[in-house]
């Protein structure tokens, strides 16, 4: 290399991190900074790229996949102020702020190694890994714009506040940072996937914990899906699976999933063979200790409206357990609890998520399928999930949505006369968001879906009245740490009170 780069453990700290956190790095010697000198050291550091703050409890809180469970024993700031759509202070694990964190220290990892290839005397040689920097970079940059931000909205997105785009590394503890607008983030990310993603090759020794070329395609149909750019996410969803056996590469609900226990079921749900998870993260959690006992989860009535009230019909290949006949769940989730010493009774729980799976790449593909016109593209995928979330035994025939079907389940009073292509095109999405609210569940991606789609969503609060997010309140966007106003950063309005 030209000249060795370090791994300042300053970047990004006025951005990320409190004064006190950021005095205590600055005590580091340059000694003990990593010397980013070949490529096994550049992997190494790649592993730092992918955010290990984890999403779902807060995601799951604010949607419509949970209701008031008053009884329930579990009750923390995260869970209660999320269902109420009040900001949530607490830093710690599986809060917004430890999100916010732990996305720009993945974005600070990327740019380490990018800058090093960049000096590197034979950049050539490490293009595989710049891929997956830029690919990291995008990802971590797109989760935070989404969760932080207005969603992308075509009319408005060129004004509307984004998030700071990181794009190199940091050796100053206080910088100035400019928020940006939605539109050019989106215009970033969409620069950094489409450049990284010809880079990658696939040589990783366990595929499902880096962006492979599959992963990184099935990351543009999700961000062209949100973007409204429905040919690419056909495109995108095709060059993902070049062989069309997206069906074939689903978790086999109806096969050996069907056998296990809740344990087992939640372990193979989340390993690195199963081929339905393109990426998966390790992430710091206590999502799979607490999510069945969080006074604000879901209750028999919620998830038989989720998982039974669909247009195909129960999937009832979806697996299902409770606690106490109350809380009702589908175990996707394991903790790996790591003890701080050999005798301590504390340590830190780590929760395997899947980032991205072969599900989302099919429904997303449906959902675009859909928009296109394509319509019986789309109802072709949607038979092909039904086909794999309904039991042999419950299925009749081999195809259960078709036109008819989603004019007597959505549209009832119409005639067959009366049913126009756009209540086809309407019913098919509606199918779409039906089948992905079910499968995704528990797993914060239905979130993502009420904000797009702009969906309204009440919660009840147990004696008392209930409380709705309306599709325009500003309380869907979420707020960002108070310590970013040191970078001249500023926060998200508010409504004049939390109770609005």
């Amino acid at each position: 290399m030209k000249k060795n780069r370090y791994i300042y453990t300053i970047t990004l700290c006025a951005l990320a991190l409190g004064f006190s956190s950021c005095q205590k790095y600055l005590d580091t010697l340059p000694d003990q900074r990593t010397i980013l000198n070949n490529g096994e050291k550049l992997s190494e550091l790649l592993v730092s790229a992918y955010p290990s703050g984890n999403y779902i409890t807060f995601c799951e809180a604010m949607g419509d996949n949970v209701t008031d469970n008053f009884g329930m024993t579990t009750n923390d700031e995260i869970n209660t102020n999320s269902y109420a759509w009040m900001d949530v202070n607490a830093v710690g694990q599986d809060s917004p702020i430890y999100y916010w964190n732990n996305a720009y220290r993945a974005i600070a990892a990327a740019n380490e190694v990018l800058k090093a290839i960049q000096e590197a005397g034979d950049p050539a040689n490490y293009a595989a890994k710049k891929g997956e920097a830029l690919v990291a970079r995008a990802y971590a940059h797109f989760m935070l714009v989404n969760l932080f931000s207005k969603f992308y909205d075509p009319a408005t997105a060129s004004s509307d506040l984004g998030i700071p785009y990181v794009e190199v590394p940091e050796t100053v503890v206080w910088k100035n940072y400019e928020r940006n607008t939605v539109s050019t983030v989106y215009e970033k990310i969409e620069r950094d996937l489409t450049a990284g993603l010809p880079l990658i090759v696939d040589n990783y020794k366990v595929p499902s914990y880096h962006f492979t070329r599959k992963a990184a395609h099935a990351f543009a149909v999700r961000f062209y899906l949100f973007k409204g750019d429905y040919p690419k996410v056909v495109a995108h969803a095709g060059f993902a699976f070049p062989e069309g056996n997206i069906e074939a590469n689903m978790r086999d609900l109806n096969g050996k999933y069907a056998t296990f226990g809740s344990e087992e079921f939640a372990r193979t749900y989340t390993q690195s063979t199963e081929r339905a998870n393109l990426l998966i993260a390790e992430t710091t959690s206590w999502w799979a200790r607490r999510f069945r006992q969080y006074r604000y989860s879901t209750t028999s009535a919620l998830m038989n409206e989720i998982t039974r009230n669909t247009v195909a019909g129960a999937l009832t290949a979806i697996r299902t357990w409770s606690i106490s006949s109350q809380s009702y769940y589908t175990r996707k989730s394991m903790e790996h609890f790591v003890r701080n010493s050999i005798n301590a009774t504390t340590g830190v729980g780590y929760n395997m998520v899947p980032l991205f799976t072969t599900e989302e790449v099919l429904l997303s593909r449906a959902e675009a399928y859909a928009n296109l016109g394509q319509y019986e593209e789309a109802m072709n995928d949607l038979n092909g999930y039904a086909k794999n979330r309904i039991k042999p035994a419950d299925y009749n025939g081999t195809r259960v949505i078709d036109k008819n079907k989603i004019r007597t389940f959505f549209y009832k009073d119409l005639t067959e006369d009366e049913f126009t292509d756009a209540n086809l095109k309407a019913g098919l999405i509606q199918s779409c968001l039906q089948f992905r609210r079910a499968e995704f569940m528990h797993e914060g991606l239905r979130w993502f879906d009420i904000l797009r789609h702009k969906i309204p969503v009440t919660h009840a609060v147990y004696n008392s009245s209930s409380i709705t997010l309306a599709p325009n309140d500003l309380r869907r966007v979420l707020q960002l740490p108070d310590e970013v106003r040191l970078s001249n950063i500023e926060l998200n309005p508010r409504p004049s009170t939390d109770n609005e």
